[in-house]
């Protein structure tokens, strides 16, 4: 029980899954019950096969690829800053690609899987072994899902207008979220 709470703490505050709720309201925003849960599970399937992916093949990947953490974090960072802007400005529908949703990207990685949880991932499995790193981020994921559930609670207490609004400001924290990984990226 210790390793998996030595394991299961560092990622639960990687996920910053209560962070994530505001962020998936905004980015869920006007869709149908239906739609808010695929772009949950489809966010919590990405987070889970990339996580899969760096606890295998994180470091290698890497080397080969001659990237680092801080060009991870970088990229991570950009992506997040563009796709800030993007809605803030409402420069387009949000379904920019037939058939895309904000479940993989931003959702999925880098917000629920980004650079804190590949970086934890990358020290704890040496410390504590693939099976309880596997173990912690499967019970973090099933918090997340279970969390998510249960957001449509809290949106439809809260009203349109005051949905758009903190919709327009969760994307500005959003871009301002990529710029923080830009600039530790740099550094």
């Amino acid at each position: 029980m210790n390793s998996f709470l030595h394991v299961f703490i560092p990622l639960f505050v990687a996920i910053d899954v209560f962070g994530l709720v505001p962020i998936f309201l905004a980015l869920t925003n006007g869709m149908s019950e239906l739609a808010r849960r695929r772009v949950a599970y489809e966010a919590i399937a990405t987070a889970f096969l990339v996580s899969i992916f760096f606890l295998v093949l994180g470091t290698w990947v890497f080397k080969v690829l001659g990237i680092s953490l801080a060009d991870f974090q970088i990229a991570g960072g950009l992506l997040l800053l563009v796709f800030g802007v993007v809605e803030i400005l409402n420069l387009g529908p949000r379904d920019y690609v037939s058939g895309m949703t904000a479940g993989p990207v931003p959702l999925g990685i880098p917000l629920m899987v980004g650079p804190a949880v590949l970086t934890s991932l990358l020290l704890l499995t040496p410390l504590y072994g693939y099976t309880m790193t596997l173990i912690g981020l499967c019970f973090n994921l099933l918090l997340v899902a279970l969390i998510l559930s249960f957001t449509r609670f809290i949106s439809h207490d809260i009203g349109k207008n005051v949905m758009h609004a903190v919709s327009q400001v969760i994307h500005l924290f959003l871009a301002a979220i990529g710029v923080s990984l830009i600039r530790r990226g740099l550094h």
